[in-house]
């Protein structure tokens, strides 16, 4: 099958928002008391952010380099975090109603920024009316096949049992499947023809409106790849460029193959990264039980990573890798900088990399700061205003780095090659036709001098590109396509590949 994925992500950067917790404004008005903003963030508080609070903040997004927007759940929920959603149809009241995300996406649409919305099609909030009509009516409701029900709970014919064992399927004791047995999300029957066109019709319904993609909450726990490929192809009739990643975080192929998804959230590729620049700093105290962080972050040498990444690249097409979601934190882990132990010289290595790899970086908001924070909810923190709590260095480099991605074609549309590892260091090559970018870096305790391979280059040099807070490099020697690099510990260093013009 073909694949055919969107051309605009591939010079895309994303910034993932977490609506409640970036920015508001008093032209949403709220309905009462919100949790203090400036303090550490609970589970079930509302810090009062909005869409309206992201327009105002879009001048700061774009100075960073950002192009594009990704906002965990919007629509009607009874959770900060709206993913219980009760209406699919409107965007919650607390973040301006649909007035303000029309607002959102035209003067980001403006800007030449898209924007692309969370989807929760596996589950709902018990608030979403249909769930709703079941509980006053039991059997005699219509949308009874819209859940996967037990009406013998739902009726009192059989007991409710408010602490069921550990192990109990959620439908032997609420009285419905709900998604990892959490009674505030019953699980949709997507085998029911009218459940299947109520959610494909919501699909259709915000890209007419004006969206330009969606990001796919747990799509595995649909276990349907014809529920996925009719979803793909309601979506692309409306809009022929549109973005859809889903949320996915293992390598697998099959879902990037042509007829579901264009791309996945490359945690593997994440974990990866952190464990390379990480190699000596992992706080995996800080990670605990994450389900699966703990399994598969790991710290890397040079080759080590080297070898993960060609795997990494090579399970899929060109053309999904080009448009991967690239992401170093999410709302669904701890952020970068708390799992690296607070080292900031490992997360600028990691920013470096993200930004020079294949695929669309994905900055999750106030990582380019140095917010930190460990699992859910502190990694959900809001995003302080105040530029005294800033890390203005790291927001530099970061803003640095992405320029830098804008200004390569090599690396946004070229192919990668590993043109050396040994010990801690290695370097990457980018290479578009003559454009040639080589990206060194060194996690380890002390200098390196690293031989790279440099293919084609029988005399020419590596001239050094300047990145914020780093030593300038001097120029390399490339002799018989091959060079020497000197790389400081713990630093990263860019290379532009020039031929001998004699």
């Amino acid at each position: 099958m073909t694949v055919d994925t969107p051309a605009w992500v591939r010079d895309a950067v994303f910034y993932q928002i977490f609506p409640d917790r970036f920015a508001g404004t008093p032209r949403v008005p709220k309905p009462g008391a919100l949790e203090p903003w400036d303090t550490p963030p609970t589970v079930h508080g509302f810090k009062g952010g909005d869409l309206l609070g992201i327009v105002e903040k879009l001048d700061y997004l774009q100075d960073l380099g950002v192009t594009a927007i990704y906002l965990t759940p919007i629509f009607q929920s009874a959770s900060n975090h709206r993913y219980h959603t009760y209406d699919y149809f409107r965007v919650d009241p607390l973040l301006g109603g649909n007035e303000a995300l029309r607002d959102l996406l035209d003067v980001a649409h403006g800007r030449g920024m898209r924007v692309i919305l969370d989807g929760v099609f596996n589950h709902t909030g018990r608030g979403f009316w249909p769930f709703h009509h079941i509980l006053e009516n039991g059997a005699a409701s219509p949308y009874r096949d819209w859940f996967h029900i037990d009406l013998d709970v739902i009726e009192g014919r059989r007991e409710f049992v408010p602490y069921p064992p550990r192990d109990a399927p959620s439908g032997t004791w609420l009285g419905y499947q709900a998604w990892w047995g959490l009674p505030a999300l019953p699980k949709l029957n997507t085998d029911n023809a009218e459940v299947r066109e109520y959610l494909l019709s919501v699909a259709e319904h915000w890209l007419r409106f004006g969206i330009d993609g969606w990001r796919l909450d747990v799509p595995a726990e649909i276990a349907d790849p014809a529920f996925w490929a009719a979803f793909r192809q309601r979506c692309r009739a409306v809009r022929d460029d549109a973005y859809l990643v889903g949320e996915v975080w293992v390598t697998a192929p099959e879902w990037v193959s042509g007829d579901r998804f264009d791309a996945l959230m490359d945690y593997p590729l994440a974990e990866a990264i952190l464990g390379y620049v990480g190699s000596h700093s992992l706080d995996m105290g800080a990670v605990g039980s994450h389900r699966e962080y703990s399994e598969h972050l790991h710290p890397l040498d040079g080759p080590g990573f080297g070898r993960r990444l060609v795997e990494l690249l090579g399970v899929y097409d060109p053309d999904v890798v080009a448009v991967q979601l690239n992401l170093l934190s999410s709302h669904d882990a701890p952020r970068a900088l708390t799992v690296l132990g607070g080292d900031r010289a490992a997360l600028r290595m990691a920013i470096l990399l993200q930004a020079m790899l294949p695929g669309a970086p994905c900055i999750y908001y106030g990582d380019e700061i140095g917010l930190t924070g460990g699992n859910d909810p502190a990694n959900r923190g809001a995003f302080p205003w105040d530029e005294a709590a800033w890390d203005g260095e790291l927001r530099a480099f970061t803003r640095a780095v992405l320029e830098h991605r804008a200004s390569q074609a090599a690396v946004r549309h070229g192919s990668t090659a590993v043109a050396g590892s040994y010990a801690s260091a290695i370097a990457i090559e980018r290479r578009l036709d003559d454009d040639r970018l080589l990206v060194a870096l060194n996690p380890g305790d002390g200098p390196f001098d690293l031989e790279v391979a440099i293919e084609s280059v029988a005399h020419g040099w590596l001239a050094p590109i300047a990145l914020p807070g780093e030593a300038v490099a001097e120029p390399v020697v490339v002799t018989d396509g091959r060079a020497v690099i000197g790389i400081p510990a713990r630093t990263g260093r860019l290379f532009r590949v020039a031929h001998d013009a004699s």
